[in-house]
């Protein structure tokens, strides 16, 4: 069993080690390509000095449930954008959704670009791809009662909690001047980093997967997320059924179908979108489990793209050994690091360094080694975060890179039970809580507007 579990963690050093640091360091070329160091995204200028595309075909969806603690400051946000159209989805909620959405275009007189579509009864509550499918007719009606060119039309969708940097939006929209280009992810930012549990859900995002994504752009299988998400509205009619499916992924999951279809997804760096942290470890393994159930059912994809004429090799292997991540890395090395500390701990000799050596001099360098492999990968990461960032300092990051290690725990437990909720056939999730926080555009002004809701759908436009 001691040879099994050495080899099998040699197997799994020798594939995680090498995508880990190529995604690191191709990300980190593609941002100095760009002309942009890796702290120069939160001030994000149009590239190129470019002018502003014509945003006339611009649609933001914004599926809501009970969402009255951040969706009004979202809505006058996303108005500010010249020439968009807001849709707001309220799917059942039981709070002041609709009302906050309202006053919010109220406030800033744009009451004429904001929809608001209200779901009740059994169509509501049935996750986000199905809240967001119930939406995007409406885009196609008022696409050909506008006199809009279809191939001109973006669907962008945004969470209830989602704030755009400066210029964002013309520095997404400049991407789809390539004609191959299907769907566009900005990179995501936690705001509020003063606890600790919100700077490792920073690190996670604007590190980690802010680097993979730049290197994913190379292949253009960059993952679409929930969040400051960019669409064709041609890519998306052109796919099989409805463009969102009941994925508890349907993000991830739109992206694959689009690389299917040889579109390319990319994003850029020159732009993000910012929300809100999950505020509890709690509520934290919950998203963790959903994502990673989600992230392991979309294997079911691997076939389509295998077989697509239209993906490249390269792009197939990237998105091959995307998804296999979680089968093949976190799921076997979330008991392999046990029996490595467990060797450690009780300093047999014998594991994935083992050379018949005893004592303390073998136990010093069982150890060193072991320090190693386990934190050099997270110090490198709060290094690189220090540099990023430029608002924590080093010794803080290095002690973050520790901490790390701790950190991953959760991603262990999460993907069990992921797979305890495969085995099982469950599919429910519950919906992440948001968290009052103040607007830096004053008091909110609340105004009563008087509505009637019908059951089912009801579609609102002032």
């Amino acid at each position: 069993m001691q040879e099994l579990f050495g080899w099998l963690s040699q197997v799994i050093l020798a594939l995680a080690l090498p995508y880990f640091a190529l995604s690191m360091a191709l990300g980190i070329r593609v941002a100095h390509r760009n002309g942009r160091r890796l702290d120069s995204q939160e001030s994000a200028p149009d590239p190129d000095g470019a002018a502003d595309p014509v945003r006339d075909g611009l649609y933001f969806l914004v599926p809501c449930l009970n969402e009255e603690l951040v969706i009004g400051e979202t809505v006058s946000r996303l108005l500010t954008e010249a020439g968009c159209t807001v849709i707001v989805i309220d799917d059942g909620s039981t709070d002041a959704t609709a009302e906050r959405a309202w006053s919010a275009a109220a406030a800033c007189g744009q009451e004429a670009r904001l929809v608001v579509c209200c779901r009740s009864g059994a169509e509501s509550r049935n996750g986000k791809g199905a809240a967001l499918n119930a939406a995007f007719p409406l885009i196609a009606r008022d696409v050909a009662a506008r006199g809009l060119d279809p191939e001109e039309v973006i669907v962008a969708v945004m969470d209830a909690d989602g704030r755009l940097s400066a210029g964002a939006v013309n520095a997404a929209l400049i991407l789809f001047d390539d004609a191959e280009v299907g769907g566009v992810q900005l990179i995501v930012r936690i705001r509020d980093r003063r606890k600790l549990i919100a700077q490792f859900q920073d690190i996670e995002f604007w590190l980690i997967s802010a680097l993979s994504q730049f290197a994913r752009s190379m292949s253009g299988t960059v993952s679409l997320g929930g969040n400051g998400q960019f669409t064709r509205l041609v890519a998306l009619q052109q796919l099989d059924g409805d463009p969102w499916s009941q994925s508890l992924t349907e993000d991830l999951d739109l992206g694959l179908r689009l690389i299917a279809r040889g579109w390319r997804v990319t994003t850029t760096p020159y732009a993000y979108v910012d929300q809100q942290g999950v505020d509890t470890y709690r509520r934290l393994l919950r998203q963790r489990t959903r994502w990673y159930q989600g992230h392991m059912a979309s294997m079911r994809r691997l076939p389509g793209l295998w077989r697509s004429n239209n993906v490249s090799e390269v792009a197939i292997l990237e998105v091959t050994s995307y998804l296999l991540v979680p089968w093949l890395v976190v799921l076997p090395w979330s008991i392999l690091q046990q029996w490595i500390l467990y060797e450690l701990l009780v300093g047999s000799g014998h594991g994935i360094f083992a050379t018949g050596l005893h004592g303390l001099p073998w136990q010093v360098t069982y150890g060193l080694l072991w320090y190693v492999l386990s934190f050099a990968p997270n110090l490198l990461i709060g290094f690189i975060y220090a540099r990023r960032t430029r608002a924590v300092t080093l010794r803080r990051a290095l002690v973050l890179g520790h901490l790390m290690i701790a950190w991953n725990y959760i991603g262990y437990v999460a993907v069990w039970r992921a797979v305890s909720r495969m085995l099982r056939g469950r599919t429910n999730w519950d919906k992440t809580l948001r968290t009052n926080e103040p607007s830096d555009r004053g008091p909110e002004r609340v105004l009563v507007t008087p509505a009637i809701f019908e059951p089912e759908l009801v579609l609102t436009r002032f």
